[in-house]
């Protein structure tokens, strides 16, 4: 049987050695989930973009980011477009109105209301049809990467927002980008943003954060991010 190395931190290596963990079946059932997740996103990419089966075909996806890409499907269709772009994918979260992605934007100090999304064509497959173009295809591979690299067993809006930062080439990514939203940042604020959901949920034991507690963290989270990005320039 083939061997892979998996390295760890010192405290975590320490903290799985004392509870005796079998670390080779818990990685095995890990990445067989990662690979059916990462497949099921490929699969569907290389099919015509049906809106009324994206729920089926993209079963880890939250229903906000299904319905952001519908949106986008409409609006690429509306337009004529035979691809669906990542300025679309964009367009549709914002869109949505109510995801995680866009209270993220306004941590870090990104009006969702003010980002003019350029219409932009991208390059794609020739097939008829509507397909995704080859960045927002990449975009959606990445938002799932982002999810199992978070630990997390749904794929929400807030990866797709850390996904379009993080590809290069499309029209999306190049507009966050001006506007301060790259990669880094972006993944810092979704895992601060969740983590403080989580303790607040805890704590409150409410199923639903009410908005002016989201409000005021995002208000806390937005000069902490500051504060981390200036000491990670200092160690640069």
């Amino acid at each position: 049987m083939p061997k892979i190395n998996v390295y760890l931190p010192d405290d975590l290596a320490d903290a799985v050695r004392d509870a005796g963990l079998p670390v080779s079946n818990i990685c095995q059932r890990a990445l067989e989930q990662a690979v059916r997740r990462t497949t099921a996103i490929r699969q569907a990419l290389l099919d015509d973009v049906r809106p009324d089966q994206l729920t089926a075909r993209l079963p880890s996806f939250t229903a906000r980011l299904v319905t952001a890409v519908t949106l986008a499907a409409d609006r690429a269709k509306s337009a004529g477009n035979p691809h669906v772009t990542t300025a679309d994918l964009l367009t549709g979260m914002l869109a949505e109105g109510g995801n995680l992605a866009l209270q993220i934007l306004g941590a870090l100090e990104i009006d969702p209301g003010a980002l003019d999304v350029p219409a932009a064509a991208e390059p794609g497959p020739a097939e008829p049809g509507l397909r995704f173009s080859n960045a927002a295809a990449v975009a959606l591979e990445l938002a799932v990467g982002e999810a199992i690299g978070l630990g997390h067993n749904y794929v929400g809006c807030e990866h797709m927002l850390i996904a379009l930062a993080a590809e290069p080439d499309g029209a999306a990514g190049e507009l966050l980008r001006t506007r301060g939203a790259d990669a880094r940042s972006t993944r810092r604020a979704v895992a601060a943003a969740l983590a403080g959901y989580a303790h607040l949920r805890a704590t409150a034991g409410a199923p639903a954060i009410p908005p002016a507690v989201l409000a005021a963290f995002r208000a806390e989270l937005t000069p902490l991010i500051q504060r981390i990005e200036r000491l990670e320039s200092r160690a640069n």
